[in-house]
């Protein structure tokens, strides 16, 4: 019996601690979050390892194998790696193919951060593989995508709500990053500005505590040595600066050339008639090519980052590899290979910044620094007008080198390459892609409505509200409230500036006195609260709570008696309305992309033209595809709902619901009709 009581009673205490632990917010997060900085350190410590032998197996054993070709083997070692990486991703995951992080960012809008546990490995080998062979990749994008797909399955696994989920795919990102580069702010700012571009208190301390812990875990195996090892540099003259400001423009134009080759090549490699695990290998003959012309541009290209940072290479090689690199990068992830390009971004950054470098020491020899602290500059100048991430690529240099002395210039390059690269391209590396399959990862971000919109947007101008002036005789006045209905005006002296506001209940209080000789300026309030045009409606609704007021005035920032407008509830509550509808718009088109990802059936648009073949038949003759739906028929700007004897016109528009791989077979039916037997 006592055995039984004490097992009573340790059920007892272990239920309500239980209970204690799921019902703390705190508790919950701060517990998985050092799970997933646990597991991201252990994982990266592994993929690295894994990369390690992967160069070993392709290099080593590909020379002992086909030693015979001499320096040429060099050529096979990436098309090897191609046949394998190729079927790794296109059976295994899919998502695996790329650079990994636009499919974390696609995850977390479309699915509620939800990503399949089989990434983790796909990711990792495929990766491994890209990387140990040659593939012009980086392994951040990688260890990215495998953080969050760790942080991932544990909040499915425990069955976690969609915020928790989410950051917890935030902490795997952060965690990775701190993990592979030792760099744990970095990490952190990656995350926030990258992954949720979202800088709330909330999900700060637990990713900050995931990083942390990704990078005590890392160092303890791989050591706390910074990435690069270079001499110190500094700001020369301030002079200079007129040469960082070319810099930020020249990193700029390399960064929207950079993602313009990219993308190119991965649409090309997309449209191209071939089997697709295939084309890894294809893509890796023709960079095996050009890595034996530029052995550098193969593989990370750190020991080639660490040469350009110390001055080592010449100005027409640094020329050569800034093409090169951004072509091998191109070849590698548009022909389906599996890495990140953040560590690309950096050496193309390198050698752009060192040969500017070499040029500026040509040019001006007294006032610059040597071309290893423009390297240093433009690796994150680049970064950042490619990512849109500065706080991000400031911090990591930083951190990759302990080097705070050349911060000026750094920052200051930085700024103006992403402030730049903007106007050329306004999505980054990350969100090209995506916005183009009609994915706006910026629409996902749970807003508080108040605080996304402006005073000015709900407010009545000027010109178009009624005012009252000091002279006004109170029985005037009376009469104006009973003709227009409102409870409440604005003052405004002889030169239209802030004299007060008067309301209705200013009003009752003097026909009780019988004092119906005073003016307006005996009876309004003279020290008013007002606004401002740039202020939320959250900032402004502080005042209407605490004073008990229906309006308040907006004046200009810059003159604080001019009156712009004034503020009403009326006009706030139809301000709130028209958002909720466009957060509703929002909501609906992240919907509609949640079921698209998830049925792998996707929403197209067709015209018809009057020369179509299905131009004057009926649908049930044309043969659609059994995974073919057509949803509706846009004619003459008024929707009807299909059926099978509805007869298609020129100028239709049908809208379709099928797979991708059916479009073009739809469309040949669309234009030309069934085939004949």
């Amino acid at each position: 019996m006592k055995r039984k009581e004490k097992q009573g009673r340790f059920a007892s205490v272990w239920t309500r601690v239980a209970d204690g632990f799921w019902g703390s917010e705190t508790a919950v997060m701060i517990t998985f979050a050092v799970v997933v900085g646990l597991g991201a350190g252990l994982g990266t410590i592994l993929f690295v390892n894994m990369i390690d032998w992967s160069h070993w197996l392709f290099y080593e054993g590909g020379e002992k194998l086909l030693g015979f070709l001499g320096g040429a083997f060099i050529i096979c070692v990436p098309f090897a790696g191609g046949l394998l990486v190729g079927p790794i991703v296109y059976f295994l995951a899919p998502e695996a193919k790329g650079h990994g992080v636009p499919e974390v960012m696609t995850a977390i809008a479309t699915r509620r951060g939800r990503i399949r546990p089989v990434v983790v490995l796909a990711k990792a080998l495929g990766s491994a593989i890209t990387i140990g062979s040659g593939g012009s990749v980086g392994r951040e994008g990688p260890i990215v995508q495998i953080g969050s797909a760790l942080g991932s399955t544990i909040g499915q696994f425990f069955k976690l709500n969609d915020r928790r989920v989410i950051n917890l795919v935030a902490c795997g990102a952060a965690a990775g990053i701190a993990a592979t580069f030792n760099a744990p702010i970095a990490g952190v700012l990656f995350a926030l500005e990258v992954i949720l571009l979202d800088f709330s208190i909330q999900t700060f301390s637990t990713i900050v505590i995931a990083a942390v812990t990704a990078s005590v875990v890392s160092q303890a195996v791989l050591g706390d040595n910074p990435a690069f090892l270079v001499p110190a540099y500094s700001l020369i003259s301030p002079w200079e600066l007129l040469l960082y400001l070319g810099l930020g423009l020249t990193c700029a134009v390399g960064a929207w050339g950079f993602m313009k080759v990219l993308h190119s090549f991965e649409d090309g490699f997309d449209r191209w008639v071939f089997p697709p695990y295939l084309k890894p290998a294809v893509g890796g003959l023709v960079l095996g090519l050009l890595g034996f012309a530029l052995p550098q541009v193969l593989g990370t290209g750190f020991e080639a980052i660490e040469e350009t940072l110390r001055g080592h290479l010449g100005l027409w090689l640094l020329v050569l590899l800034v093409f090169g690199k951004i072509l091998a990068t191109s070849l590698t992830l548009g022909s389906g290979f599996s890495g990140g390009v953040f560590a690309p971004a950096l050496f193309i950054g390198a050698v752009l910044g060192g040969a500017y470098g070499q040029a500026a020491n040509l040019l001006f020899p007294g006032v610059t620094a040597s071309s290893g602290a423009y390297a240093m500059v433009g690796m994150a100048a680049l970064f950042a007008g490619a990512a849109r991430a500065p706080i991000t690529a400031i911090i990591i240099l930083f951190e990759m080198t302990r080097d705070y002395r050349i911060i000026l210039p750094l920052m200051f390059a930085t700024v103006v390459s992403v402030i730049f690269a903007r106007m050329f391209e306004q999505e980054s590396i990350y969100t090209f892609k995506l916005k183009r399959r009609g994915i706006d990862v910026r629409a996902r971000k749970d807003l508080n409505l108040m605080r996304a919109i402006l005073v000015s947007e709900a407010m009545t101008p000027a010109e178009k509200m009624e005012t009252v002036t000091p002279d006004m005789p109170v029985a005037e006045l009376e009469r104006l409230f009973l003709d227009t209905g409102h409870h409440g005006f604005v003052v405004l002296d002889g030169r239209r500036n802030l004299f007060g506001v008067v309301t209705m209940a200013d009003l009752e209080r003097v026909l009780l006195e019988d004092k119906h000789n005073r003016q307006v300026k005996d009876i309004c309030t003279r020290q008013v609260v007002s606004a401002y045009q740039d202020d939320t409606l959250d900032d402004a609704l502080r005042h209407f709570g605490a004073l008990d007021v229906g309006r308040i005035p907006v004046v200009d920032r810059r003159h604080p008696r001019r009156v712009v407008g004034v503020l009403r509830r009326v006009g706030i509550v139809s301000a709130y309305s028209q958002a909720l509808v466009d957060k509703q718009q929002r909501d609906e088109h992240l919907e509609r992309l949640r079921l698209e990802a998830a049925s792998g059936v996707h929403l197209h648009e067709i015209h018809i033209r009057a020369g179509d073949e299905s131009a004057g038949r009926c649908l049930k003759d044309l043969a659609l595809p059994a995974t073919c739906i057509v949803g509706s028929i846009w004619r003459g700007g008024q929707a009807y709902v299909p059926r099978g004897n509805t007869r298609l016109f020129g100028g239709d528009r049908l809208i379709v619901f099928t797979r991708d791989r059916d479009l073009k077979t739809l469309e040949k039916l669309i234009r030309e009709g069934p085939a004949r037997e």
